[in-house]
């Protein structure tokens, strides 16, 4: 009965567990060469050079549901009031969250990275 309840609470407390954050596995590529990232995050969409620093940008984009629009109010006499039935059911609403990636090469080596954007 015991095996039962701890194996029970590890698979409780594993399920709570949260992988690493976008920072933390982006660390990793710190140290690497310009051809290493490439391969690994694919081809820039943009790139810089100045004082000896090659900047190198990456995109990521994704789509997000949005929260249900707020019921249909009216204005009467006594002010605003919900509306007493819906004619059609509400459409699900999408936005676009964008996430820009700088990684900055010194000396052909990733040297750090920067994070722009909703969704980092």
């Amino acid at each position: 009965m015991r095996s039962r309840v701890f194996l029970l609470l590890t698979l409780l407390l594993g399920a709570c567990a949260t992988g690493p954050t976008l920072s933390q596995r982006l660390a990793a590529y710190i140290g690497d060469t310009e051809a290493q990232l490439i391969q690994a995050m694919g081809v820039p969409v943009r790139s810089y050079e100045t004082e000896g620093v090659l900047f190198l940008q990456f995109e990521r984009r994704g789509i997000v549901p949005l929260p249900a629009p707020d019921p249909f109010y009216n204005y009467g006499y006594w002010g605003y009031r919900p509306w007493p039935w819906r004619p059609w059911p509400s459409t699900p609403a999408y936005g676009e969250v964008r996430c820009d990636i700088t990684f900055a090469l010194r000396n052909q080596r990733v040297d750090s990275f920067t994070l722009h954007g909703d969704g980092c």
